[in-house]
């Protein structure tokens, strides 16, 4: 089969690989129809993580079940289905509680001791292959498979999204404690800054503040409903107390991760935090989604090497802020949102800016990764001719 691989710090290329297949009996092998670049594969591409060369990339899935293992009993063959980006076995104890990012049986420790969690293609979340391919192997295919309805041809753009950044966006805002007729401020408007800022329309926020460097982006973001904040218009928390009548926003998600940059495009690694803790208000609360790392030896600053940075903990403190943090599990959230987009309350495809065969995957990348004009969301249609 062909797949996008990795080959190091800004090499990727389309290869022909050995074929997916099903390794236990709870496994299903899908055939992809659509996958989708995520702009945390660009922290790979660009080589600032330890992910192996050789590693299929691609975590955001979407495709028809044509295998299925002798132990899967809801999933069946020609089921269209959407994948979590996380992968979870349904049954170990944190699965259980609904926390399917931090899933104890497929983590693996010998690669990152004490941690949890799995994903597909991706640096430090175990040896699975991703979905920037013509075929995956889904491991506990009846957990991790969500069955998509009878619209799922018609909305098939809509519904990838429900495998990574229409959930992490909306689980960003519950991060953040936003509740109805309160305001947020979200900071980036990538594709998760958005999904986010749409989540919040739908909650009933009463005010939807997206920060932001580029136009097109932040164009994006006002078609959404929210009020865009240009980064070179100066101070964001002033701009944003001038707002909310000097209080600054009910609470605010961060959006952007680890390689944050100013307006100048030079990375701060600590500035969209402090400003976030700078821009809500005193109480509010802080939904952190965008990617951190433990360790980032790329960085040319010398905390972030080692995975801190120089937190505004004074003022947060100061102002009793709360703050909740982590990869979102997506199982939470996936099959309700999916109800939206079934029932036309939700459109996430709105973002898309490109629609492109597998083989245009290396090209996507390197304009996705130069924040090219008008590249806000990439998909990609593996098996189309």
């Amino acid at each position: 089969m062909k797949a996008l691989v990795y080959h190091g710090p800004k090499r990727v290329s389309v290869d022909t690989v050995p074929d997916a297949k099903i390794e236990k009996m709870t496994d299903v092998v899908i055939k992809l129809t659509t996958t989708n670049i995520c702009g945390s594969d660009l922290h790979m591409y660009e080589g600032r993580t330890d992910v192996e060369k050789g590693k299929i990339l691609g975590h955001e899935n979407l495709g028809e079940v044509v295998e299925v293992g002798k132990a899967v009993d809801t999933v069946k063959k020609g089921d269209k289905v959407v994948l979590p980006f996380n992968i979870g076995c349904g049954f170990c104890a944190n699965c259980e509680k609904g926390l399917s990012g931090y899933c104890l049986t497929c983590a693996d420790p010998k690669v990152m001791p004490g941690m949890a969690g799995a994903a597909y293609g991706f640096a430090g979340m175990g040896p699975y292959s991703g979905g920037q391919a013509q075929y995956l192997r889904v491991p506990y295919a009846d957990y991790n498979c969500l069955q998509l309805p009878e619209d799922a041809d018609k909305k098939e753009n809509d519904y990838v999204m429900l495998s990574d950044i229409f959930p992490t966006g909306w689980h960003a805002t519950r991060l953040a404690n936003l509740q109805p007729g309160e305001s947020i401020i979200i900071y980036g408007a990538g594709p998760v800054g958005l999904m986010a800022a749409m989540s919040a329309r739908i909650q009933g926020a009463s005010q939807i503040f997206v920060v932001d460097g580029q136009a097109d982006r932040l164009a994006l973001a006002s078609e959404i409903g929210a009020t865009p904040i240009h980064t070179k218009d100066g101070d964001i928390g002033d701009q944003i107390r001038e707002l909310t009548h000097g209080l600054g926003a009910d609470c605010g998600a961060e959006c952007i991760g680890y390689q944050c940059s100013n307006s100048a495009g030079k990375e701060v690694p600590n500035l969209v935090m402090n400003s976030l803790v700078d821009s809500v208000k005193a109480t509010g609360s802080l939904g952190i989604i965008g990617v951190f790392v433990p360790k980032d030896p790329g960085s040319d600053d010398k905390l972030a090497k080692v995975g801190q940075i120089a937190f505004d903990l004074g003022k947060f403190w100061f102002k009793g802020q709360k703050m909740g943090t982590g990869q979102c599990n997506v199982k939470a959230y996936n099959r309700r949102l999916a109800e939206l987009i079934h029932h036309d309350k939700a459109n996430p495809s709105m973002i898309i800016s490109h629609e492109l065969p597998l083989e245009k995957a290396p090209e996507a990348y390197k304009h996705f990764d130069n924040r090219d004009k008008g590249w806000t969301k990439v998909i990609l249609k593996p098996n189309d001719a």
